[in-house]
């Protein structure tokens, strides 16, 4: 067999990016499950430091804040790691350019690139999204109630002639760089950085929400503080 695995699984690394503004619960139990199910060897969480998508919309932490949290929330997980790539590198975090450097470092295998089916959606909207598919082998979280059935109803129209489904549409294969998408359904953990900032915002409790090894350190911030935007 290839250095290039073809099938979920086997050794390979997956990527979790994203804000992490604040990190949470389910963002772990998110990571815990793909690399469960997927057999990864290890998830390595990749914190954004300029999402081009999310300016001007909610208020974000400093981008080393986020980091440190996520550092702190994911240390006693040897199956984890954090990578500060996209913070060290100027301009708009791309998630493309995410994945060639990772690409390059993990040659001859492909990343697994974790994404919440939400997300996935939105794909054509992103830079290079056909690139994308190429580059990476994609893990589509997705939770109840919003499960997907299939990955067709996750897969943005103008990408769907980039791939080939397999019987029962929980798989998929690009057309010609051999990679693979799989769907993977985790537990319903009705937790969003949107509500915990809200919570934090209205003095609310945000206790078994995040993780407490850094729960404190985020309170004590101030960042997402009462009379703070959300």
């Amino acid at each position: 067999m290839s250095g290039d695995r073809t099938r979920p699984g086997q050794g390979l690394t997956g990527l979790f990016g994203g804000t992490f503004n604040p990190i949470h619960l389910g963002h772990l139990r998110a990571a815990e499950e793909a690399r469960e199910v997927l057999g990864l060897e290890r998830v390595i969480f990749v914190p954004s430091a300029d999402p081009p998508l999310k300016r001007g919309g909610a208020r974000l932490a400093p981008a080393r804040l986020r980091l440190a949290w996520v550092e702190r929330a994911i240390a006693g997980n040897p199956g984890f790691a954090v990578d500060a790539l996209e913070l060290e590198r100027a301009g708009p975090s791309y998630s493309v350019d995410t994945l060639r450097a990772f690409g390059e470092r993990l040659a001859p295998d492909r990343p697994v690139f974790v994404i919440g089916s939400d997300a996935f959606a939105e794909l054509g909207l992103w830079r290079e999204p056909k690139t994308l598919l190429a580059l990476a082998h994609f893990a589509v979280v997705t939770r109840p109630p919003h499960a997907a059935a299939t990955l067709a109803d996750a897969i943005p129209a103008e990408l769907a002639a980039e791939l080939v489904l397999a019987p029962g549409g929980r798989e998929a294969r690009h057309r010609t760089a051999g990679t693979w998408l799989r769907l993977v359904p985790i537990s319903a953990l009705e937790i969003s950085s949107t509500d915990v900032r809200r919570r934090l915002s209205e003095g609310r409790s945000v206790r078994y929400l995040l993780p407490e090894p850094v729960l404190d350190e985020i309170l004590q911030s101030g960042v997402y503080g009462p009379g703070k935007a959300r």
